[in-house]
């Protein structure tokens, strides 16, 4: 393994493609990203070249023995359906989150990974913030009596992202990796068309019965902001702790973890752990879209 290449191929050239395409062009010195090769990329946009990396057909990318794995970053929509093309090919995977719009479909990819035994592997640069590994490190230990955790950012086109459980996991992932498995107690949305405005508030309990809190909120011209209140046995938090900047990038970060992964370098507990916590949090994505999307109950 020490001196394998794994030749990449990026999918959707959007801020995500952009960034994975740098980073995969300048890897950390003595890291496992120095095991990756990038190829080109694939974008329905015609570009030629950017910087030295050289576009490739899609055909060509499935087809190429010289392409080991495919970092997928399109939108959401088509998630779905560029993981399975590039499993079926024998490629390994990395794809931001969300892998798919649902949790059925991101069974079905996780099982087909197993079955070809590729990596299949969800970015959640969320988890990888200085930001949050502070709070982290706050919250551990402690006992929670009720939470709230609310977002605010601007307009997403739902038509690419999909339902805002699924563009908003990476807030479920922040709460069920701070405080264990969660169950929907109820949710709700509220939609102004004409101001295209969004807000999904959903209400959830901890395995020791208390209540936390999740509102996703979109419209034109919010910040793009979380704003926290986690209450405890010991008192209450409010703002983030202060956090360092960190020295490495947060795609950087990500793509060492799936370089590693390819190398064999990450426990079977680890990857075991992460599986459970990412089709978890699709499952609860999807059971918060069914609460939401239910008819509205007429009370006589």
């Amino acid at each position: 393994q020490i001196n394998k290449m794994f030749g990449t191929v990026v999918v959707g050239v959007g801020i995500a493609g952009l960034a994975r395409i740098r980073d995969l062009m300048n890897p950390m010195p003595s890291s496992p990203s120095e095991h990756l090769k990038l190829f080109g990329f694939v974008s329905r946009r015609s570009f030629g070249n950017i910087n030295e990396a050289k576009q490739i057909s899609l055909e060509d990318a499935l087809r190429s023995k010289e392409i080991h794995a495919a970092f997928i970053s399109t939108e959401n929509r088509s998630h779905e359906e560029t993981i399975r093309m590039f499993l079926e090919a024998g490629k390994h995977v990395l794809v931001e989150y969300p892998m798919a719009l649902s949790a059925k479909a991101a069974r079905e990819l996780w099982e087909m990974a197993e079955q070809k035994d590729k990596v299949l592997h969800v970015e959640h640069i969320e988890l990888l913030t200085e930001e949050y590994k502070q709070l982290k490190k706050e919250v551990a230990g402690k006992d929670l009596v009720k939470g709230t955790l609310h977002f605010t950012g601007s307009v997403l086109d739902e038509n690419k992202t999909g339902f805002p459980a699924f563009s908003g996991i990476a807030r479920l992932t922040w709460l069920i990796d701070l405080f264990g498995d969660l169950t929907v107690t109820s949710a709700t949305r509220e939609k102004q068309k004409d101001k295209n405005y969004s807000r999904m508030t959903v209400h959830f309990q901890t395995a020791n019965k208390k209540p936390l809190t999740w509102i996703e909120e979109r419209g034109p011209g919010m910040r793009r902001e979380k704003k926290i209140n986690f209450c405890f046995t010991s008192g209450c938090l409010e703002n983030f702790p202060q956090a360092p900047r960190s020295a490495v990038g947060l795609f950087m970060q990500d793509q060492n973890l799936f370089a590693k992964k390819l190398l064999g370098q990450v426990s079977k507990e680890e990857l075991a752990a992460e599986k459970w916590r990412i089709l978890r949090c699709l499952d609860l994505a999807e059971v918060i879209q069914q609460h939401c999307e239910q008819p509205e109950k007429i009370c006589s």
